[in-house]
């Protein structure tokens, strides 16, 4: 539904104030009902007692006094007194429940043939006749002298009420939701790659349950996150060192040797090196990085392109205007990097990098005519150590794209795997252009 609140707290808070107006409405109603019986006579009542005064007054005056009368009647009670005319017809009262027990318990006081209108020769009012001798007489009560058939003066105060709920309501909700906004934004945070700051257990006993249960599963991925680290950590360490004996020794070998030989064990001592490397900048993904607020994409993807040129191999640049970002530079010439060491390993050609903005966002992508992904397996290749069947055999240990997808979510963005036109990759990076640090 297009008007219908995204949060809890306005959603709980329109359904209390529909239940309140509808509880208001039906309070109303039994009002008017209970309490119309009782407001008709009194009504009536009154009308019956203006009736017989000017009646009585009209009666015990003689005739030459009768005119100024009238005028005192009309200037001390607000009673006006308006002589009939011959066969003159008014409007009936409005069909309405109130009006009709009106009058019939006029008529009932008054006489059958007493008539009762609102509106007389277009002057609207309280109009009641009566007849002395032959002569019919009107009389025009003001509103002042009866109560308001309607009781549009609880209108207000039902008003004032509805609205004083309502903010007790609000007040109420938010006091409860504050706990679920403090885990909404924990949660946001631990998508981002983050470890957040314990929720504080507050709120009722099902929220307190929750948070206890969300401050467990924080503590535990902690905890793996920091066991996984230390591992590769431990390991790359531990490789590193024979590792360097190895390199050594090749390096000590006589050249009369196979040559050819020595080359490819250099070469597998690169590629276990650059796996060690690989380890270890994934083990220190957690490292807090301070972020720069006004930092510029574009000059971090030509710092890192322009390394590549200047080592022979083949990168393209193709940037687009962008605003400053908050970006945690090492960080971000990393991902780049690992984006183009993965097109330069599977890419047939030359590779491109590019910059670009679409709406809410900026992004960095690095295209390449390598095989490509196929659609199902695109979201399967940023788990680490995930490869693609086809390159099991060759060199890499599936943490090139992992290091980036944590990344890109540590800056509250995420990479895609597209296809390209023609054959080839398009691996995005999609940031938002308020980036989060």
């Amino acid at each position: 539904m297009k008007f219908w609140p995204r949060t809890l707290l306005w959603r709980s808070v329109l359904l209390i104030a529909l239940v309140l107006i509808v509880a208001h409405l039906a309070s109303l109603q039994v009002f008017r009902v209970s309490e119309r019986e009782p407001r008709a006579r009194q009504i009536a009542q009154q009308i019956v007692s203006a009736v017989n005064l000017t009646r009585a007054a009209l009666i015990t005056a003689q005739a030459d006094k009768r005119l100024s009368l009238l005028s005192d009647l009309s200037q001390r009670e607000g009673i006006q007194i308006y002589l009939g005319e011959p066969g003159e017809q008014v409007a009936p009262l409005p069909d309405l429940p109130t009006f009709n027990l009106v009058a019939a318990e006029v008529r009932e006081r008054l006489g059958a043939d007493t008539k009762l209108t609102t509106n007389r020769g277009g002057v609207y009012g309280t109009w009641v006749s009566f007849t002395i001798d032959d002569d019919e007489f009107w009389v025009l009560l003001p509103r002042s002298r009866l109560e308001r058939i309607e009781p549009l003066r609880w209108i207000g105060w039902v008003a004032l009420v509805l609205v004083l709920a309502l903010a007790g309501a609000y007040l109420i909700v938010a006091r409860i939701n504050r706990p679920l906004r403090a885990l909404t934004r924990a949660a946001a945070q631990m998508g981002q790659g983050k470890i957040p700051p314990p929720v504080e257990e507050t709120g009722p006993a099902e929220i307190r349950t929750l948070a206890s249960a969300f401050n467990q599963m924080a503590t535990d991925l902690k905890r793996l996150d920091d066991e996984r680290a230390l591992l590769l950590a431990g390991v790359s360490h531990d490789l590193r060192t024979p590792l360097s004996r190895i390199r050594l020794g090749l390096e000590m070998l006589d050249d009369k040797g196979d040559s050819e030989l020595k080359a490819g064990l250099v070469r597998d001592v690169e590629d276990i090196d650059a796996a060690i490397n690989q380890f270890l900048d994934f083990a220190r993904l957690g490292e807090v990085e301070p972020a720069v607020a006004e930092g510029d994409l574009n000059a971090l993807v030509r710092s890192v392109a322009e390394r590549y040129a200047r080592s022979g191999q083949p990168v393209a640049m193709r940037l687009s205007p962008l605003p400053p970002m908050t970006l945690r530079t090492m960080a971000m010439q990393r991902l780049i990097a690992n984006l183009i060491d993965n097109a330069l390993r599977h890419g047939r050609s030359e590779v491109e990098v590019a910059t670009g903005k679409m709406p809410g966002c900026a992004f960095v992508e690095v295209i390449d005519r390598g095989p490509g992904v196929p659609p199902d397996q695109a979201e399967r290749m940023v788990q680490p150590f995930t490869r693609l069947d086809a390159a099991r055999g060759g060199a890499g240990t599936g943490l090139g794209l992992a290091i980036v997808d944590r990344i890109a979510r540590m800056h509250g963005g995420s990479i895609r795997l597209l296809a390209r036109e023609g054959g080839g990759l398009r691996a995005r990076v999609e940031l938002p252009l308020a980036a989060k640090g």
